[in-house]
């Protein structure tokens, strides 16, 4: 059985869809990163860059959600695009463009403007500037198509969910009216019983919610430790 460590944040919550949707056995351990559990010995030997999620799959130990839902989508053929180098070339345009730009700048755009200790207008500007601009190419594929690849529902889509599913917590709260083709999809996996039961996994712990000095300490330990 597979053994999926989790939170409620958008990259573990792209994973916690696909268990559901594949109906995949999984043991699901919880990982309050406003805690620091993500820094005990215990989860750094599953994954040294402490951080979630992972899954430990008999001897596979995987980490990083995206490497987790290619490793997922292959191991099973769910959720994979019809064969061919076209298909391929696809999904591992998208799925990359989703782990090196949406997901890492709307991070960062969250970040600088709500949590760094300096308003610091340059970085704010930049990394609204870039989720906006990634969030636009996003809507002009899906104007043109029903998926992010073709008219087969994948493991880009679910990655797109985890974060797409936010957007106002990046762009503000009319940021869903603005790419209504996103919008259109991310309705669509709200509408299936998977997302409903990844959300239900999310809301069976109680994460800690509150930001105080000993979740900056876990999650930003660039504030408290300085590079040599």
């Amino acid at each position: 059985m597979i053994k999926f460590y989790y939170s409620g944040a958008p990259n573990p919550m792209k994973v916690a869809l696909f268990l559901e949707e594949a109906g995949l056995p999984y043991e699901a351990f919880p990982v309050d990163t406003r805690k620091g559990d993500q820094h005990k010995p215990e989860y750094l030997a599953i994954n040294p860059n402490a951080k979630v999620p992972s899954i430990i799959d008999g001897d596979a130990v995987v980490f990083d959600s995206n490497a987790i839902l290619l490793y997922l989508g292959e191991k099973t053929g769910k959720f994979m695009p019809a064969k061919g180098d076209k298909a391929r070339g696809e999904l591992l345009s998208w799925l990359m463009f989703i782990a090196s730009g949406v997901g890492p700048y709307s991070g960062q755009a969250v970040h600088f403007r709500s949590y760094a200790p300096e308003k610091i207008e340059y970085a704010i500007n930049r990394y609204m500037f870039e989720a906006q601009r990634h969030y636009q190419i996003l809507d002009a594929r899906l104007a043109k198509q029903k998926y992010m690849v073709g008219d087969t529902y994948t493991i880009v889509d679910m990655a797109l969910w985890g974060w797409a599913r936010m957007v106002q917590n990046v762009l503000g709260e009319g940021a869903p009216a603005k790419f209504p083709n996103v919008k259109r999809l991310i309705d669509e996996i709200n509408a299936r019983p998977a997302a409903a039961r990844a959300n239900a996994l999310k809301d069976s712990h109680k994460f800690k919610t509150e930001f105080d000095d000993e979740a900056k300490k876990a999650m930003f330990r660039h504030l408290s430790e300085k590079v040599a």
